[in-house]
């Protein structure tokens, strides 16, 4: 039975990974960073096959556990860099973890002898720090792929602007090391939508649909969002961990980068379906899917089918 190590396995995109791995037979190991906040990672043992998971606690920043952890492991699927919105200090609560998280992983992986894949879940911010609003030099209409060149500025919110140093960092560790005897991949999401597995109420992803679907802003960057009607690029995260599946278990992918986007809907629009309304106006799709479509053989749900699964759990 292989085994795959699935850094922060318990998060709301991480947990749909875990159960993906679980289910087709592997051996999963899903870091934490407090083993004694068991309300974080208690879920995964109502999954199928939890005989065959294993919890070990430690930070990314701490070199030795990270390298303990990954020693067994044929796969590796970096899913560990926080997701926050509401943040007091950028530096100590996103750029350290994010980066310097990163940088260790490279560390760890690069001294491995087990490892034929490497997987990291990116951001669509990898691709455009504005996201959800245009790349420079683009407007709301234009599509992007993965041809096009990536998007930085220093005004983007700090949680950005750690993913794109990130994704930096792991293109320069490709490009200087050009005989790795493992591959290493991304996939960057858009917008990641759908039905938690746990009861946690701390997820930025599951908190920003509980906000939408009631129209609750509680600050200034979600009020902007209705405000400007802002489009948003949406992807279920069932979706995500299927693409990470298929990008961790399929050869020939080294130093590729896929977008995992569906459609493209207006907030107010994802307001009404989360409310069992229909949408004003029709599906756009702006950040293009093709790639991972052709290379990971995935179809994409609609983005109806996301909100009402979510919806359907949430009052």
């Amino acid at each position: 039975m292989e085994t795959v190590g699935i850094i922060g396995g318990s998060g709301f995109i991480g947990s749909y990974i875990t159960r993906k791995f679980l289910e087709e037979g592997y051996e999963v190991k899903v870091s934490v960073t407090n083993i004694h906040k068991s309300e974080k990672y208690q879920h995964l043992f109502d999954l199928k096959n939890s005989e065959n998971l294993n919890i070990r606690a430690f930070k990314l920043e701490d070199l030795d556990p990270l390298k303990d952890f990954i020693e067994d492991c044929g796969i590796v699927i970096h899913s560990g860099t926080p997701f926050q919105l509401d943040v007091k200090d950028p530096q100590a609560e996103l750029f350290n973890p994010t980066i310097q998280g990163t940088q260790n992983f490279l560390e760890a992986i690069n001294k491995s002898s087990n490892i034929k894949k490497v997987v990291f879940i990116a951001s669509v911010a990898a691709w455009n720090t504005n996201f959800p609003m245009p790349a420079g030099g683009k407007s709301f209409t234009d599509t992007f792929d993965e041809k096009e060149v990536r998007y930085t500025s220093k005004d983007s919110h700090p949680y950005s602007q750690a993913k794109f140093i990130a994704n930096q960092v792991v293109e320069k560790f490709i490009s200087d090391n050009p005989e790795l005897p493992f591959e290493i991949c991304s996939v960057s999401p858009v917008m990641v939508m759908g039905k938690s597995l746990s009861n946690r109420e701390d997820s930025t992803s599951t908190g920003l649909q509980f906000l939408i679907k009631n129209k609750i802003a509680p600050d200034e960057f979600i009020q902007r969002l209705y405000d400007n009607n802002v489009p948003f690029a949406v992807v279920d995260v069932e979706d995500v961990a299927i693409a990470t599946y298929k990008a961790a278990t399929t050869k020939g992918l080294h130093s590729k980068d896929y977008l995992l986007t569906s459609e493209t809907y207006k907030v107010w629009d994802i307001h009404q379906m989360l409310n069992h309304r229909e949408p004003q106006e029709k599906a756009k799709v702006i950040y293009k899917n093709d790639l991972a479509k052709m290379d990971l053989e995935i179809q994409f749900k609609p983005v109806k089918e996301t909100l009402r699964s979510y919806s359907e759990e949430i009052t």
